[in-house]
């Protein structure tokens, strides 16, 4: 089956107008290490249901979309180390073959758009790699946030990338970056930055009527709302800098490019910083997923 697969739990929110909140897979297969992989994706789908709707974690399975995966599945995924890793590029290559893929960013908006939900939950996106002017790396992340209809709630772009030129690439696509409650960026595992917000937002139901309203004027694309790790858990960005430097240092020196390069970062920086960085990704993603929930409830109720 080329078209998404639902299951039975969520195919029903659809139906009933429940509030339903896309998660990516990759934050699983690619993004933390066994076992805290697993853990993370019960808690955040607990944390989508404590607050009111159904989580729907995105991946291909066996030459499926899927929008919702059962607990086995997720598991599965969990303790795999051979996954592939999808964007819109490769995604329909995957179904084409009958693999088994997760879902990054911008594959899971292009599944959730198809299925009419309207709020994703993640920790952080893709964008312009640091030294793009001679890679031209940036993710297609940036494009999909301009193609799809969804609310990405996120705690900004990953801090190893480079962070001005990402909001230069959304502000040239049309894409609304919406800092949530602060008038300057989170930058991922830290709060803030020096960069200043485009736009600020301080209330989900405000988020959700700038959802609507851009649909309304047939806007193409959806939002990005960046919503700071809460301070406790946070890692300054002035410790995480040089760091973060070393470690696309090392990723150069080792001939390290595409899709290879976020999760060899990700894991430099956490034996780095003696696994804070992991115990921050956790924190975030969890905080994201609360907001998403209540913006997919503010637009199930309006």
């Amino acid at each position: 089956m080329v078209g998404p697969v639902l299951t039975d739990e969520v195919a029903s929110a659809r139906r009933a107008g429940t509030p339903v909140v896309a998660l990516e897979s990759t934050i699983i297969t690619h993004g933390m290490p066994w076992p805290e992989n697993l853990e993370t994706a019960r808690a955040v789908a607990q944390i989508v249901r404590d607050n009111g709707a159904v989580p729907a974690t995105v991946a291909v399975i066996a030459g499926e979309l899927r929008i919702g995966l059962h607990a086995a599945e997720i598991e599965s995924l969990a303790r795999s180390r051979d996954v592939d890793k999808l964007s819109r590029a490769d995604l329909a290559v995957c179904l084409a073959r009958g693999g088994t893929g997760a879902t990054t960013v911008a594959a899971t908006m292009i599944a959730a758009a198809q299925a009419g939900i309207a709020v994703f939950a993640t920790g952080g996106i893709g964008g312009v790699h640091r030294g793009a002017e001679h890679s031209f790396d940036v993710s297609a992340d940036l494009q999909e946030l301009a193609r799809s209809p969804v609310t990405v709630v996120c705690a900004g772009a990953k801090a190893i990338l480079d962070l001005p030129k990402t909001l230069e690439v959304l502000e040239t696509l049309g894409v609304p970056v919406v800092a949530y409650g602060q008038d300057v960026m989170p930058a991922f595992w830290a709060a803030t930055s020096a960069l200043p917000a485009p736009l600020r937002m301080d209330s989900p139901a405000e988020i959700a009527r700038a959802h609507r309203v851009r649909g309304a004027l047939g806007l193409a694309g959806g939002q990005l709302v960046a919503n700071p790790i809460p301070p406790r858990d946070e890692i300054p960005a002035d410790e995480l800098d040089p760091l973060i430097a070393a470690a696309i240092a090392e990723a150069e020196a080792q001939g390290i490019t595409g899709k290879a390069v976020t999760p060899f970062l990700l894991d430099r920086v956490y034996h780095a910083t003696k696994g804070r960085s992991l115990a921050a990704n956790i924190a975030l993603v969890q905080n994201n997923a609360r907001l998403a929930a209540a913006v997919a409830m503010e637009l199930a109720e309006g």
